[in-house]
């Protein structure tokens, strides 16, 4: 049996704990100016898995325009093993291939793929399709393949009717030929007509979003993948239901026993003296380390907007004591800076690396305060800020993409368990070793009062001292908080071996684990276990182990919040909203 893993905690008048664990290609794309295709509108694509028979193929259909939503629901019969299992035959395929043109030979002999190009309206879109280089191309069709070719569509679903009238038919044949007329009465059909400006826009962006998530989520297959670990989750998610806690939980975690425990250590209120000493260790280390603060979420639950202007704001530009957030975090910095100042005389400029990401302008937003502000007078050289990619999010009950219009599917970041991965392919951690840091204090921007103890100080002052992997700290939680609890997980492996280790569960995933809300229940949040504050201390080597992975180790704790509803207006100005649970 292998030993417990040691930790520490601290409380102090807010009851902070400090919990430690000791054990140790990017895709181009051109702007596209303009895209010809026909005239006659491109009608919906086939969302089915088998391919229609041929005198379906040449059979005069009825087309009805429906209700105004891109999303086209899957067939009744959904199987996500099926799908789960089809899309992990392509990728596997993929990962084989040595080159963009096999890849591309790989994906045309897919079903989806055939289906689309099968369809006699798919020859509109070709014309767009020809506008496109072949690493566009290619992420196009990864689209289509992973069943989101409802994201590419140009008009309202159409519907099929089986049977309609002489009359019906008179009329939708004399709107067809109206529709093929242009301005002054001359067939246009076969005249070349541009994407809308704004068409052309959203096509560009959604390349640039493919590109960027076939890049990172590389480690699991790209886009392909990251559909394979969306179905997986929702799978599981639908699983869950089905069958006990913790009959759930054993599977999804590959193991025979689980059980968690909460967290026990030291005590920083209790021993003030060992408190001061881990506060001058932090202060003395300060050379060594480094600052990330992921600010990369939409913080949709703040609902902050411009007043003046009506746009949407990231939690970073909130107004608090007179200064943003972000402001906040570095005058707390600069503080412990001068701290050190005057007791060792000498000056320590910190390097800070920042998470943002493009949702509600956050990156351009972060960029243009730090830039206005000079820097804080700390020079540009000191900051890092590193663009987190957007995923799409996606319907429970399917794995669709939900899609605002044509070419722009609803994307959100993708959480701040991405950061590990993401520093790594950014250069985050050669920056930090090259600037002769060992380790780094991990604060999220709406923590405000995080540097008002010795917290900070003695999170990095135990961690660094005594060369730790990783530390959390933590408070007592309060009743129905959204947030985390950092527990102790006690597991006994497939193999026999019994393992034990740190780990936060999210709120959203307490379900899973069997966790409830009440106050009576043994394991209820009004226990014993201790909130996650979201302020980590990290060893940067060990950190660089993970980002580094080139597999799925490397976007460790991947989970779906099922717990968020989404709300988006699509082209119509309908406004819809999503639930997923």
């Amino acid at each position: 049996m292998s030993s417990t893993t040691p930790i520490l905690h601290q409380n102090n008048h807010h009851q902070h704990r400090l919990l430690f664990s000791f054990t140790s290609k990017t895709t181009p794309f051109h702007s596209l100016h303009s895209l010809h295709f026909k005239r006659k509108p491109l009608l919906s694509f086939s969302s089915s898995y088998s391919a229609s028979s041929s005198s379906q193929q040449h059979q005069s259909i009825t087309r009805v325009s429906t209700a105004p939503v891109e999303y086209a629901p899957p067939p009744p019969d959904f199987n996500f093993h099926q799908e789960i299992s089809r899309l992990k035959k392509l990728r596997s395929r993929l990962a084989v291939s040595q080159s963009l043109s096999h890849k591309l030979s790989v994906l045309d002999s897919d079903s989806r793929l055939k289906n689309f190009f099968n369809d006699k309206h798919s020859n509109y879109f070709a014309r767009v399709l020809a506008s496109l280089n072949l690493d566009q191309l290619f992420l196009i069709k990864c689209v289509i393949a992973a069943g989101q070719e409802h994201v590419l569509n140009l008009e309202p679903e159409y519907v099929e009717s089986e049977a309609r009238s002489d009359i019906k038919s008179a009329l939708y044949a004399l709107v067809e030929f109206i529709d093929r007329l242009d301005v002054n009465g001359r067939n246009s059909e076969a005249k070349d007509a541009v994407l809308e400006i704004e068409q052309v826009k959203d096509l560009n962006k959604l390349l640039k979003t493919l590109a960027e998530i076939e890049q990172f989520y590389d480690c699991v297959g790209g886009i392909i993948g990251y559909q394979v670990e969306v179905l997986e989750l929702l799978a599981q998610s639908k699983f869950e239901r089905k069958t006990t806690k913790s009959q759930h939980v054993h599977e999804s975690m590959e193991c025979q026993f689980l059980e968690i425990h909460v967290p026990s250590g030291l005590d920083l209120s209790q021993n003030t003296e060992y408190a001061a000493q881990a506060a001058l260790w932090g202060i003395e280390g300060l050379p060594e380390l480094g600052e990330i603060y992921p600010l990369g979420g939409s913080a949709d639950r703040l609902g902050l907007v411009d007043h003046e202007t009506g746009e949407c704001l990231p939690a970073a530009m909130l107004p608090y004591c007179g200064r943003t957030l972000l402001e906040g975090l570095i005058r707390d910095l600069q503080a412990r800076e001068f701290l050190y100042f005057k007791l060792y005389g000498k000056q320590c400029i910190t390097p800070v690396a920042i998470m943002t990401s493009s949702a509600k302008n956050n990156h351009e937003r972060i960029t243009s305060l730090c830039e206005r502000l000079r820097w804080f007078g700390r020079g540009q050289s000191s900051f890092q800020l590193f663009e987190q990619p957007l995923v799409p999010a996606v319907d429970a009950e399917d794995g669709q993409w939900l899609v605002m219009r044509p070419f722009a599917p609803v994307c959100k970041p993708g959480g701040h368990g991405a950061i590990w991965k993401l520093a790594h392919d950014k250069g985050i951690f050669k920056w930090f070793h090259d600037n002769g840091r060992k380790g780094a204090t991990v604060r999220q921007v709406s923590n405000v009062v995080a540097a008002t103890d010795l917290t900070l100080l003695a999170l990095a002052g135990i961690g660094l001292h005594h060369g730790k992997k990783l530390g959390f700290a933590s408070c007592k939680r309060s009743s129905g908080a959204t947030e985390g609890i950092n527990v102790l997980i006690e597991k006994k492996n497939l193999d026999g071996k019994w393992a034990y280790g740190l780990s936060c569960i999210e709120y959203t995933e307490f379900d899973k684990f069997g966790i409830t809300r009440g106050p009576f229940s043994s394991n209820g949040l009004q226990a014993d276990f201790p909130a996650n504050t979201n302020i980590l201390y990290v060893d940067l080597a060990s950190a660089e182990l993970v980002g580094s992975s080139e597999n799925e180790r490397s976007l460790p704790g991947m989970v779906l919040n099922t717990k968020k509803p989404i709300v988006y207006m699509d082209n119509f100005g309908d406004t819809h909203r999503y639930i997923i649970c």
